[in-house]
């Protein structure tokens, strides 16, 4: 069931907004905008049917949340600058988010058919920090980059709503698998999220609508990334190849399925955390096994 927070809707994703799906807001000013279309494609077919769409936004550019797009082709498309260009072409989504050949050649056809992508052009880009106007509705855009380079998350102050976007607060923590995702600006978005004085919170997947301050939440959704660091570290007290750090499923906890989608996403998560480690020196790499340093103790 919908739920409003003043000219702010609430649409809940199939399955608790579990992916592939996400949940959705549909805001009602003297325009309506509806922000990330990966819900629910009946209930976002009958918005289509009954015009009740004249804008769609995107917080980002994962599939999860650009799934339904193709219902909205006559609608205008707002995205954030860092990212727009993969929606261009699968080839540019699949260099965002750094597949191999074979992986791409797997994702290609679910691409096509699940997440129903289709190319398409972004009309206009947000500004950093920019405040919208929607007719009775504001709208501040906040740069929230980790998740994504370009992710955004949005306040509307009148109803005190704080959509949180992919920062979501779950128990498994924050995907930071993009070529260009950052764990340290995660931790710093995450922290601006908390400090903002809001009544709702809204998250793009699971629980969805804390109508209370999260709370320990926001400790627990970023004590993930130190866990999965000592793991690591602890791991690599002997010497390790990427595939058998993969193999240990530290971000997983045990091997998925499809295989392959689950190693493609702890190989990135785990090659951000090395990267991490290798610029404070607590790790280096040599002839294709990563080495805990002295200076991770």
């Amino acid at each position: 069931m919908n739920t409003r927070f003043g000219p702010v809707e609430f649409i809940p994703g199939k399955n608790f907004g579990r992916y592939p799906f996400c949940h959705s807001l549909l805001i009602r000013g003297d325009r309506k905008v509806l922000i990330d279309p990966g819900s629910d494609r009946g209930r976002l077919k009958e918005l289509v049917e009954h015009g009740g769409v004249d804008c769609v936004w995107l917080s980002h550019t994962h599939e999860d949340h650009f799934k339904d797009l193709d219902l909205f082709a006559d609608c205008e498309l707002w995205a954030p600058l860092q990212g727009a260009q993969s929606l261009q072409s699968l080839d540019n989504l699949f260099d965002a988010y750094g597949m191999q050949p074979e992986e791409r050649d797997i994702f290609r056809e679910p691409m096509l058919s699940d997440f129903h992508f289709k190319p398409r052009n972004t009309d206009r880009f947000f500004s950093e920090e920019e405040v919208i106007d929607l007719g009775g509705v504001t709208v501040h855009v906040l740069p929230t980059p980790g998740h994504t380079a370009g992710h955004v998350s949005l306040f509307f102050p009148e109803p005190q709503v704080l959509f949180l976007g992919d920062y979501d607060l779950t128990p498994f923590g924050p995907y930071y698998g993009d070529v260009d995702s950052d764990i340290d600006a995660t931790i710093a978005s995450v922290n601006k999220l908390r400090s903002i004085d809001a009544k709702v919170w809204i998250a793009s997947h699971e629980v969805g609508v804390f109508e209370s301050d999260p709370g320990d939440k926001w400790d627990d959704y970023l004590r993930v990334i130190d866990e999965r660091e000592e793991k690591l570290l602890a791991l690599l007290e002997s010497p390790r190849t990427i595939d058998q750090i993969v193999d240990a499923c530290i971000v997983y906890g045990k091997k998925r399925e499809p295989a392959w989608f689950f190693t493609f996403g702890e190989r990135m998560l785990m090659g951000k955390h090395l990267q991490r480690l290798m610029r404070r020196g607590a790790v280096i790499s040599e002839d294709g096994l990563y080495y805990r340093t002295d200076a991770a103790s």
